[in-house]
């Protein structure tokens, strides 16, 4: 499926000196482009109406059915300039298949891939300037809501799809540091034939008052075990886990109930293509104690998106702390992290034809 998008400049851009001044340290997620691509659609019509035009609120009716039924989806990917002045997308396509599993499951309109990738490239091109140099890069938040009126449990009619862009800094001043985390003993966040998988904004509504108990016992970010035994690790409130052992072999939490993370996906690629196996596999909060205090544990870190890769330096509970690698980031962390975003900024080879060059 194709649709023509249609272009309509914003009558007000942003000036270069304020947008020079915006870019200078942008943080995550509090600055915004100019513009935004959007696409609407209905069951008389199907997909219809697709342009890019100024950034605006949108016109919601109080009964909208995501006001109330939170009938929503969203994905996260980033564009990245690279040395010769170009732009990279890194594996948008995955980011459509997710978007298009996602909206299957919350039994939503589903958006053909070639849409999804030409609304986020347009954006790409009209708002190219608001992309940092350096380790900055333009991160995208492409989303769907349910747009029909009515009170009454049921699958929307109408949708709106849209994509917004924010240009983010480097995630971490001065390099990657490692972070604590907090096992959630109180709190689940996905159970088998739930929404674990999906994109959705209501996985990371449960999350957070998890979250906000990690953060009260010093930690910054939470991880959760599974539903039924509360033994098997599965994510973070927002990120997939990888372990390294001292075999140099590697472990992550099997899908099912997580997010199919694409960062976890790239990992695991990078790493077998090294010679190192990579198991999907449970793994228990205990066992995770026991061999980081026997050395059977080399390293932990968390991935996704934003941060590429957090280094876990401690995990607390309630039953005590422990170290990971004496609390320091390690080797097979830092250099799949180098790795992979050499890879996005274009600075080393493509093995896997994960980049697509904006023109």
């Amino acid at each position: 499926m194709t649709l023509t998008f249609d272009i309509k400049p914003t009558t007000n851009p942003t000036s270069d000196q304020e947008r020079a001044a915006r870019l200078a340290n942008p943080g995550f997620g509090r600055v915004f482009t100019d513009h935004m691509a959007v696409v609407q659609y209905s069951q008389d019509k199907g997909w219809h109406s697709a342009r890019v035009e100024s950034r605006a609120n949108f016109p919601l009716d109080p009964a909208a059915a995501v006001l109330h039924y939170a009938q929503e989806i969203f994905e996260g990917l980033k564009a990245y300039k690279r040395d010769d002045g170009g732009v990279n997308l890194f594996r948008p396509d995955a980011n459509a298949k997710r978007f298009w599993n996602s909206a299957e499951r919350m039994a939503m309109a589903q958006l053909p891939p070639e849409v999804f990738i030409e609304a986020v490239e347009r954006l790409v091109q009209i708002d190219r300037a608001w992309i940092p140099g350096g380790e900055g890069s333009l991160y995208l938040r492409p989303f769907m809501i349910a747009s029909e009126v009515f009170l009454g449990v049921k699958p929307s009619a109408e949708y709106i799809f849209a994509v917004i862009a924010s240009p983010v800094g480097s995630y971490f001043k001065g390099g990657p540091a490692p972070v604590s985390i907090w096992v959630s003993e109180n709190y689940t966040r996905a159970a088998v034939g739930g929404t674990g998988g999906v994109k959705c904004g209501g996985n990371y509504a449960a999350s957070l008052k998890a979250q906000a108990e990690a953060i009260t016992h010093g930690c910054d970010q939470v991880v959760f075990l599974d539903a039924i035994e509360r033994r098997y690790v599965e994510e973070l409130g927002g990120m997939n886990v990888f372990f390294v052992f001292d075999d140099g072999s590697l472990s992550t939490p099997p899908l099912g109930t997580i997010l199919p993370g694409i960062t976890r996906d790239s990992l695991i690629a990078l790493a077998r293509d090294a010679g190192r196996e990579v198991r999907e596999e449970a793994y228990a909060i205990d066992q995770w104690r026991a061999d980081a205090k026997s050395g059977k544990l080399k390293e932990a870190f968390a991935c996704g998106t934003a941060a590429v890769i957090s280094p876990i330096g401690k995990v607390c509970s309630a039953s005590g702390d422990v170290l990971i690698n004496g609390g320091d980031a390690g080797p097979v962390a830092m250099g799949l992290r180098k790795q992979l975003v050499d890879i996005q900024y274009g600075r080393s080879a493509d093995p896997h034809n994960w980049i697509r060059d904006v023109k």
